[in-house]
């Protein structure tokens, strides 16, 4: 007799739950798919008030990666060639252009040029003349400030302004060094430099004063003093490598033409008076935009995320959106009715019936008067006149006037 194996549920169950399950890796593997991996449980948002706001990075803008500008005057005047060597670069000036601090200047065989600094200092350049800006410091109201001016070649006027008036300017030579004073001149240097002798001409400012030029040697030793207009010295060298200052004479043609090239100066400074306040302009302009390129203040932290809802661009939601606030629960007052659901139909309004009216006994439906017992006339009395349907009353009854007695026939006797 045939013995029989009996297999426990759980086995059984075990057995038929593992053969289907490599039946269906078989058959994905068939297909060319990839096993599923075990799903992820996905973190539940944070709430807002669990959100860490992330500071805003600051902006990188372009003023804020310039530097600050330095300069100092303004070209007010241009004509024929000039140029400007600036950290061993040399480029052609055009009129309006900024001036800084260390630049060298110097026009052409046909170049005339003008320059007018914060303090309304006005340089003008004949063709093959050549100056450097070595110092210049200006306040206004100040009384620091500071200007060093080299002219190396050329023919050059001036005219000086605060910085000779409230502090300390200098106009520098191959052979001499000259300190102003508040006023006008011309500085001549030749080719040859100090070997050939630099003249220096005082002249009146534009409102008829005259200041003063101290002339001194490189070695600081004074040569002498210009007070009077048209005046001027040599600065020519001497004995032992001194140099010594010879008195001009000026002719009348020669003051003339020195005049001439003054008052083209003093041109020059109007127009460059102008253009240094459009550019001081810009020059605040520039700081306000460095010290603030934003609006929002430094380490602040952004509170709102971009894409979140309050942003511009972004319209809030409504109660009962998400994302927006919950609706709030309506709650009816004792005696008055709900308010009906969005999109429901008002209930009608239901109107009381009035109450039926009851009769008097004897009294018609409807509030009309009782019949009234008509009228019984006295004996003797005229009888009253039926008036037609439609008929208009008499008037004077229509009036209130009194009833006009009926006339008497002549001959009548009573």
């Amino acid at each position: 007799m045939a013995c029989r194996k009996f297999v426990s549920p759980k086995l059984a169950w075990t057995m038929l739950i593992l053969g289907s399950v490599m039946a269906w890796s078989q058959g994905a593997r068939a297909q060319g798919g990839a096993p599923l991996q075990p799903a992820q449980t996905q973190a539940a948002p944070a709430s807002p008030a669990e959100t860490t706001p992330s500071p805003s990075p600051a902006p990188t803008t372009d003023a804020a990666a310039q530097p600050a500008d330095t300069s100092i005057g303004s070209v007010a005047s241009l004509q024929g060639g000039a140029s400007v060597t600036r950290n061993d670069a040399t480029s052609a000036l055009e009129l309006q252009n900024p001036i800084f601090k260390g630049d060298a200047l110097q026009t052409g065989a046909d170049g005339t040029l003008g320059i007018t600094f914060d303090d309304e200092t006005t340089f003008t350049l004949k063709p093959k003349s050549r100056i450097t800006v070595d110092e210049f410091v200006y306040h206004s109201g100040g009384s620091d400030n500071a200007a060093v001016f080299n002219v190396l070649r050329g023919t050059v006027a001036f005219v000086a302004a605060e910085v000779a008036h409230t502090g300390n300017m200098k106009i520098d030579t191959p052979s001499s060094s000259l300190g102003i004073r508040g006023t006008t001149g011309v500085v001549e240097v030749p080719e040859s430099g100090a070997a050939g002798g630099v003249s220096i001409k005082l002249y009146a400012d534009a409102d008829g004063r005259v200041g003063r030029i101290e002339v001194f040697g490189r070695d600081g030793a004074q040569l002498g003093i210009l007070s009077r207009v048209a005046t001027g010295f040599a600065v020519r060298p001497g004995a032992a490598g001194r140099f010594s200052a010879v008195p001009l004479q000026i002719s009348r043609a020669e003051a003339e033409r020195d005049r001439a090239f003054v008052r083209q100066t003093f041109a020059a400074r109007a127009v460059g008076r102008q253009f240094n306040v459009q550019r001081r302009s810009l020059q605040q302009q520039q700081q306000r935009n460095q010290l603030r390129p934003n609006q929002q203040r430094p380490n602040q932290p952004n509170l709102r995320q971009p894409g979140q809802p309050g942003q511009r661009g972004q319209p809030l939601p409504r109660p009962g959106q998400p994302g927006g606030s919950p609706r709030p629960e309506l709650r009816t007052v004792p005696g008055t009715q709900p308010l009906p659901a969005p999109g429901a139909q008002p209930p009608r309004r239901q109107t009381a019936t009035p109450p039926t009216l009851q009769t008097a006994p004897g009294a018609q439906p409807g509030g009309a008067r009782p019949n009234r017992p008509a009228l019984q006339q006295q004996p003797g009395a005229r009888p009253a006149l039926q008036r037609q349907p439609g008929a208009l009353p008499s008037p004077q009854r229509a009036l209130g006037g009194a009833r006009k007695p009926p006339e008497k026939k002549k001959g009548s006797s009573r």
